[in-house]
C-alpha cells in the first residue's frame, strides 16, 4: 500500500460523506488515549482488560473530537451474528452486530479490531447504519440484511444510499482454515501455496454484497488501510494474539 494513515489523529472520516454537513461519521485510531500498553493508547473497547476509567476517558476524547461530546450513544455488545438492531434511544444492547436508526441527534456504532466496520447513510429518509461485519456475519450477508431492515424500517432504497467499508484486516493477512475458506465464494479467497489454508478478502466480499443490493460503485468507499499492516495506527486482535484494544466506528445524523 502507498498511502498512509495519519500518525496522531484520533479518528478518520470517510470522505465519501464529505458532502453531506448533516452527518457525523468517523472511525478511531489507536493514537490520542491514556491507556497503558496493551491497550496503547485510545482503546474504546468496553470488553477488554483496560482499566474502566481509560476507556471512559478515551470515549470522551473521541467523541468530542468528532464534535459529538453531547450525543447519545447506541451500541452493542457484539456476538458475531448477523441480527439487526433499530436503535431509538442511547444504551449498551446484547445480542445485535449491526445498528440502524432515524433518529436525529442519536449516533450509533460498532467495536472492532481485525472485523469489518461498515457504516450507511440514507440520505433520503436521514437514515444510517453501523455493522460489525466479521467473517461470520460476512459470509452470513449481514450488510445485505441491514439494508433489508432500512428498507423495512424507513422506505430505504439501496441505490439511494452511500457506504463506507472501514479499517480492517486485509485479504494479504487473514489466512483461514478450510472450514472458513469455505464459507466464501472463489473470487474472495486464494489458497496458501503448500497449504490447507487461504486467503480471505473481507472488503472485497462486502462491497459484492454492498453493490448487488444496489449500491452503486460511485457511492461506496473502502479504507486503504489494514489493521495488521498499519498496526501501528490501528488495533489488530490478530496481530497483538488478543491483547490489544478496540477502535469504534461511529454514524449519526445531527439534530
Amino acid at each position: 500500500m502507498t498511502d498512509q494513515p495519519a500518525h496522531t489523529s484520533l479518528y478518520r472520516s470517510p470522505a465519501l460523506f464529505s458532502g453531506f454537513p448533516e452527518l457525523i461519521a468517523a472511525e478511531s485510531t489507536r493514537h490520542g488515549g491514556i491507556s497503558p500498553t496493551p491497550f496503547t493508547s485510545l482503546n474504546l473497547g468496553i470488553n477488554t482488560d483496560d482499566d474502566v476509567a481509560n476507556v471512559d476517558e478515551n470515549r470522551r476524547r473521541f467523541f468530542r473530537a468528532i464534535g459529538a461530546n453531547a450525543y447519545p450513544f447506541a451500541s452493542s455488545h457484539q456476538v458475531h451474528g448477523n441480527e439487526v438492531l433499530y436503535a431509538t434511544e442511547s444504551g449498551r444492547y446484547t445480542g445485535y452486530d449491526a445498528l440502524v436508526t432515524d433518529k436525529p441527534g442519536l449516533l450509533i456504532g460498532v467495536t472492532v479490531a481485525d472485523c469489518v466496520p461498515v457504516l450507511v447513510y440514507d440520505p433520503a429518509h436521514k437514515a444510517v447504519a453501523a455493522i460489525h461485519a466479521g467473517w461470520r456475519g460476512t459470509a452470513g450477508g449481514i450488510v445485505t440484511k441491514t439494508l433489508a431492515r432500512m428498507q423495512q424500517q424507513f422506505g430505504t432504497e439501496a441505490e439511494r444510499c452511500y457506504a463506507y467499508i472501514g479499517t480492517c484486516i486485509d485479504e494479504c493477512t487473514f489466512d483461514v482454515g478450510p472450514e472458513v475458506a469455505e464459507q466464501f465464494d472463489g473470487a474472495f479467497k486464494r489458497a496458501v501455496a503448500d497449504s490447507n489454508k487461504s486467503f480471505v478478502d473481507l472488503k472485497a466480499a462486502n462491497a459484492h454484497l454492498l453493490l448487488t443490493a444496489g449500491i452503486p460503485a460511485t457511492q461506496l468507499e473502502i479504507s486503504p488501510f489494514s489493521t495488521v499492516l498499519h498496526n501501528d495506527t490501528y488495533f489488530s486482535y490478530r496481530a497483538e494474539k488478543g491483547q490489544t484494544g478496540r477502535m469504534l466506528a461511529v454514524i449519526g445524523v445531527a439534530d
